[in-house]
């Protein structure tokens, strides 16, 4: 399973973490990848899709 939703395409981005070295001095090397929260989900017509939270809280308020 990918991980883009199929909507709007977002996907995986990159995310820094300032590691604090001394008191005052800080060394923001720590990298990992947030993606995205991708859920499962039937549309009316019976297609199953990857989508994320977002997208599907927009198509149920389009009801």
């Amino acid at each position: 399973m990918s991980r883009i939703c199929q909507l709007c395409e977002k996907k995986g981005m990159m995310a820094w973490k300032r590691v604090r070295l001394r008191a005052t001095k800080f060394n923001p090397t720590a990298k990992r990848k947030q993606q995205p929260n991708l859920q499962s989900a039937t549309l009316p017509d019976g297609t199953k899709i990857v989508a994320c939270a977002k997208c599907l809280k927009t198509l149920h308020k389009a009801k």
